[in-house]
């Protein structure tokens, strides 16, 4: 599944933890403010529903260094549009279990960040279309480890460094407003859009029809809805009209 210059995709988020679909605040634990039983239900609901790609991130595999593999098994099954997976990659064999399970792209964080040469190696192996790296926000420096850990560096230095690595596309997640249903910030959008000719998919604080509009012309090729979907403060047949 390829990114389109000229579309914004609009991506459901499936976030699993404990083998629930839950939302967070700012990815804090004990902060769910959804829990729902079987996500691969929640996942065909999203397909049902109109949306061309699923975006499933595995919590407990962020947080804990536990996976939910059984879990996403069951999405893959499930549902037939493109997955997007990320969370708790933290070894090249685990990702490429992943990606050998048909995962249509791998959002590698930690790991990527870590050691770079694994973005390499796998974008080599797989396409560079299948790797997405994950570049989270917070305060403006790059956050790692399920957002634990900040290092020395801004989104839109890593961007340049890990698309001569080999990624096809970048997440980019502001960590300050996910969750909160407050809105979000432009600027750095822009800024890392403006940045590299890769696609950029945006994550975090989306809670208004207004917030998609805007997106819209920031020159993003994705954005990742979560807690304005769960919560009823976005429907997603009005939100795909912007695709």
């Amino acid at each position: 599944m390829s990114f389109k210059k000229d579309k914004m995709l609009i991506m459901p988020a499936v976030d699993i933890k404990g083998g629930k679909c839950v939302q967070l605040v700012q990815g804090k634990p004990g902060s769910e403010q959804v829990v729902i039983e079987n996500p691969e239900k929640v996942a065909k609901h999203w397909e049902d529903s109109g949306c061309e790609v699923l975006h499933l991130i595995d919590l407990d595999g962020a947080i804990d260094n536990e996976n939910n593999l059984n879990v996403i098994k069951k999405v893959l099954k499930e549902i037939s549009i493109p997955i997007q997976l990320g969370g708790g990659i933290r070894t090249i064999k685990y990702a490429k279990t992943l990606l050998n399970l048909d995962i249509d792209r791998l959002i590698i964080g930690t790991m990527g960040i870590k050691n770079p040469k694994t973005i390499s190696e796998l974008s080599k192996e797989y396409g560079s279309e299948r790797i997405m790296i994950s570049l989270d926000s917070k305060d403006s420096k790059v956050v790692i480890k399920g957002w634990q850990e900040k290092i020395n560096n801004t989104p839109t230095e890593l961007s340049i460094e890990f698309k001569e690595k080999g990624a096809g596309s970048i997440l980019f997640t502001n960590v300050d407003v996910e969750g909160l249903l407050g809105g979000f910030y432009i600027d750095p959008v822009i800024d890392l859009v403006k940045s590299v000719d890769i696609p950029i998919v945006y994550s975090g604080g989306i809670s208004t029809l207004e917030d998609i509009k805007k997106l819209s012309t920031s020159g993003v090729q994705g954005i990742v809805i979560g807690s304005a979907l769960y919560k009823d403060k976005i429907n997603l047949k009005d939100a795909l009209k912007y695709q």
